[in-house]
């Protein structure tokens, strides 16, 4: 089973899987290159055309921070009929979306199931979820702002607390076979940038290493690949928004 992964700009993802399509923290709804001559996902953004072979969507929004979280979401009803939002219990809703019966809310650690989809919640080292999303014989990983946020301004104790939270939160994935990982390489963090990607890989193992959270600072992935790619764990280099890839499970 062949996957197709877009990469939608900074944390925003799409994973299409025969006819259902999974949406990740999706914010910037106009394409980098608006010159581009393709389709619209790749352009890095979401349009009624992407939908054009799905039958199922799914929506996840990880936490309500302006850069993982656009409402424009809600119009993608008018182009798929069979849609579910999986929010963050704290993304604050508008009164008339609060009692949509489409709409879940998820605390860390929850389990949902919906049809033959397994979704579970895990937490953030800063506001909201993670996400664990599993089918048939694919699991999806996605961080959201779960970071081990080793800033040089913290002090010593904080950044003890930074690292402990974090490690805590991904060691609960041991055990499970993650195939896509999307998990944050923020190059803000400086020298410091690699740490999560570096602690999830040795620990969790995925297939598929897919870095977010970079914003346009597109090198940083090139240098985590550099230094990270390996038989066990393939790390994809991103070179712009709406960047394809392909994933075979062995």
């Amino acid at each position: 089973m062949q996957t197709e992964i877009y990469h939608l700009f900074h944390s925003g993802t799409a994973v299409k899987v025969k006819n259902k399509l999974f949406v990740f923290d999706y914010f910037k709804d106009e394409p980098q290159n608006k010159k581009a001559l393709s389709s619209s996902l790749e352009k890095g953004v979401i349009r009624e055309e992407s939908f054009k072979s799905i039958n199922e969507l799914y929506v996840f929004v990880s936490h309500s921070h302006h850069d993982h979280y656009n409402k424009v979401i809600f119009e993608w009803e008018n182009y798929c009929d069979q849609l579910n939002y999986i929010l963050a219990a704290e993304v604050e809703l508008e009164a008339e979306l609060e009692n949509k019966d489409n709409l879940y809310l998820m605390e860390k650690d929850e389990e949902l199931k919906l049809e033959n989809i397994s979704i579970s919640t895990y937490g953030s080292t800063d506001e909201g979820v993670s996400f664990l999303v599993e089918l048939d014989d694919l699991s999806i990983f996605h961080a959201g702002d779960l970071n081990w946020w080793k800033w040089k301004k913290f002090s010593e104790k904080v950044q003890k607390r930074e690292a402990r939270e974090y490690k805590r939160e991904v060691d609960k994935l041991k055990g499970k076979k993650i195939d896509i990982a999307f998990v944050p390489v923020d190059p803000r963090l400086e020298e410091n940038y690699y740490l999560a990607g570096e602690y999830f890989i040795n620990e969790i193992k995925p297939a598929l290493f897919i870095p977010i959270h970079f914003a346009d600072n597109y090198d940083v992935t090139k240098f985590f690949k550099d230094r990270f790619n390996s038989n066990q764990t393939r790390v994809v280099e991103i070179t712009k928004a709406g960047e394809k890839i392909l994933y075979t499970k062995s």
